[in-house]
């Protein structure tokens, strides 16, 4: 069993009433990155040793803490958008009901949960618990799977940015690029390698309808979202938020927005995802058999973040579609049927594993990697 405070510097870790949190000594953040990853236990290893005090290096300084917690403080009760993908067969109004819905939330939020979507909630529901299974297993097995190189199929570890975010994230992360070369079924983890080869194949067909219906919103051909590929590839990934002995001190994931076509996330009933919206914080709370979607500036990316907590282990399960680092010339830009004279491109084209590349360069420390590739402004 790892013992933090030996293990990593002897020392304990204080906080003080400063502007930012201090060590009783200096803090050597590199050691403690290296020594906490080559125990290849993540978090939950943290947590099953039984530490009361978490480790430096998952601190946000405590004037970053203040003016995210001054956000909750005021968190919106607002309802997020729900729409009933029910009933859309043969039946044209309705369908045009549904388009419109997914407009306006796209337009106006950038984010909306959906029901009746087609996937059995007993699937739904087995895809988290076998998640939970992967955690739960003894770290010697999960180690097999540990790894920071993402040109491997599957890859288990926290923070994919460790050595290079301000701070690490209360997660560890199982993920799994499913399309469009899914890995062997070998290859998969064996306590929840059916679950996710069938959620796979579900999350699948449920994207190319979700495309259809943004296509619709965007004014285009139905399949013209899919005609170009967006659907193409496929990574899901398995958050493990374990229950945080000092939430008030960091994040389950920082503030961001996602680096993909289009995200619909499962989570579990134990709450934590937040959305901005007007400058506050709305909480995504958890509806059984709903699933969250996140989407030129015609639909907004939201912004999101998990907030830590006492309570856990909290389970996600976000499914990306995107090419992520797959090597492709394919360049994506502003849909050229949507532009004008009086609406000229804001963005130029770049290839999906630039646009990555970008983004891991910048990190999530808030800021938008989007901007990188915003055209100048002509008079």
């Amino acid at each position: 069993m790892l013992n933090w405070d030996q293990e990593i510097s002897g020392k304990k870790m204080v906080v003080t009433s400063s502007d930012e949190a201090a060590p009783a000594v200096k803090c050597d953040r590199a050691t403690e990155l290296k020594a906490f990853d080559e125990t290849k236990a993540g978090v939950k290893g943290l947590v099953d040793a039984g530490i009361t005090e978490i480790p430096r290096i998952f601190y946000i300084s405590i004037s970053d803490n203040h003016i995210e917690n001054s956000s909750v403080s005021g968190v919106a009760q607002l309802s997020v958008p729900v729409i009933d993908l029910g009933g859309l067969t043969g039946d044209s109004f309705r369908r045009k009901e549904v388009v419109d819905r997914v407009r306006e939330a796209s337009e106006k939020q950038g984010f909306f949960q959906i029901v009746k979507h087609g996937i059995p909630e007993c699937v739904m529901e087995e895809m988290i618990d076998g998640v939970r299974r992967f955690y739960e297993q003894e770290t010697e097995v999960k180690k097999a799977f540990y790894t920071r190189d993402f040109t491997k199929p599957v890859v288990y570890n926290t923070n994919n940015d460790l050595y290079s975010s301000p701070s690490v994230d209360w997660r560890d992360t199982l993920y799994c690029r499913m399309a469009p070369n899914p890995p062997r079924p070998e290859d998969l983890p064996l306590v929840c390698r059916d679950i996710l080869m069938e959620y796979t194949k579900q999350v699948s067909r449920l994207g190319i309808l979700l495309f259809e219906l943004i296509s619709e919103a965007l004014g285009l051909n139905p399949n013209h979202l899919y005609e170009i590929d967006c659907a193409e590839g496929l990574n899901v990934l398995c958050h493990y938020y374990p229950p945080c002995p000092q939430p008030e001190l960091t994040m389950g994931a920082t503030k961001h927005t996602d680096i993909d076509f289009l995200t619909v996330l499962l989570q579990d009933h134990i709450g934590g995802l937040q959305v901005l919206m007007d400058n506050k914080w709305i909480d995504v709370s958890h509806q059984p058999g709903a699933l969250v979607l996140i989407s030129n500036d015609k639909f907004k990316s939201v912004e999101h973040r998990v907030l830590a907590s006492r309570m856990g282990p909290r389970v996600s399960i976000g499914s990306f579609f995107t090419t992520g680092i797959m090597p492709t010339s394919k360049l994506y830009g502003p849909i050229k049927e949507l532009l004008s004279e009086n609406n000229p491109p804001k963005y130029r084209e770049t290839t999906i594993r630039d646009y990555l590349a970008c983004f891991r360069s910048k990190c999530l420390d808030g800021t938008s990697a989007l901007d990188h590739f915003k055209l100048p402004k002509t008079e």
